[in-house]
């Protein structure tokens, strides 16, 4: 018995951002900029910190694990932005949609551990700094992030497998830019509640309880670093946090307005907070990390310094 447009055969309609040609093709440009920049970007941290010894640290290699995520959250998502917008929407079949959907929820709960393993070296580095060597080994550090990655994949996986036997039975039409799961369910003509009690237990583990951590470990943090006697080791160990808070609290409040209060925005809003976090949020993430660190800084003189005595002696010869 043969079911109703179901999985393999069934296609789904992008409807993206509703507005003229003309608006259409400046944001197709926007995002353009916005995504070379993104990848350039989070490259040049990823190469940095495989390249600089100076920064073969913890921290960086986190940074650096970030990026990847970063790139892979972006390279997901952007190139079918921009057909969408090109051809005021656009035609993307099931098996394409769960595979965005797969690579864009692995991502984000990556990313969520991966800030979660971040606050916890900052801990160490900050409430046990003598300790900090020994227990922040290259092994230890690889084993985390290994284990952020593989928490990311699994949990995406077992959306895919819940998201698989529903059944897409109407006119298919998801009125946003990239297939998410609310979108997903809103147009599903099958019982949603199992994989709505499934999202809310997910949410807890991959969200809440990441969130709970690095609170925790940021109070601990505060308590330390007011009880060191000098002003200026006091703003130093601050500084050396300053960044991985902007990064958290920009990635949090933007992914928990819309999962947490859904209802309570309208489509366009949706649309923009999710644009926020799943486009601009990896640009930001470099950027925040360059800017406000002196130690990359100091590695990217060296590379152009570098590259530009090798290129006079190439000149030269």
């Amino acid at each position: 018995m043969q079911e109703d447009n179901l999985t393999v055969g069934t296609e789904f309609f992008l409807l993206g951002f509703q507005g003229n040609q003309q608006s259409n093709i400046f944001l197709f440009c926007v995002l353009l900029m916005v995504y070379c920049g993104t990848v350039c970007g989070n490259l040049l941290i990823i190469t940095l910190v495989s390249t600089s010894k100076n920064l073969h640290t913890p921290m960086y290699f986190f940074i650096s694990q970030l990026s990847i995520c970063d790139i892979m959250l972006s390279t997901d998502i952007v190139p079918n932005m921009f057909q969408i917008l090109l051809n005021d929407g656009g035609a993307i079949a099931f098996l394409g949609c769960m595979t965005q959907f797969y690579f864009f929820g692995a991502s984000e709960v990556t990313e969520c551990y991966l800030l979660t393993v971040m606050s916890y070296d900052r801990y160490v580095a900050i409430c046990n700094p003598l300790r900090y060597s020994s227990i922040m080994t290259s092994a230890h550090c690889v084993m985390l992030a290994a284990l952020c990655w593989l928490v990311g994949f699994s949990f995406a996986l077992i959306y895919i497998l819940t998201i698989s036997m529903l059944r897409f039975c109407g006119p298919n039409i998801i009125d946003h830019f990239f297939c998410d799961l609310v979108p997903l369910v809103e147009i599903a003509c099958s019982d949603t509640y199992a994989i709505e009690l499934e999202d809310r237990m997910t949410c807890f583990v991959a969200v809440f309880i990441p969130i709970i951590v690095i609170i925790i470990s940021y109070i601990h943090i505060m308590v330390t670093i007011l009880r060191f006697q000098s002003k200026v080791s006091r703003l130093r160990a601050l500084s050396t946090c300053s960044s991985h808070l902007t990064v958290v609290s920009i990635f949090y409040i933007t992914l928990l307005s819309i999962y947490l209060f859904p209802k309570r925005q309208t489509l366009n809003l949706s649309k923009v907070l999710s644009l926020l976090y799943t486009v601009f949020t990896p640009l930001i993430n470099p950027i925040i990390y360059s800017l406000r660190n002196k130690e990359i800084k100091k590695s990217l003189q060296q590379i152009i310094s570098k590259y530009v005595a090798c290129s006079t002696n190439i000149l030269m010869y």
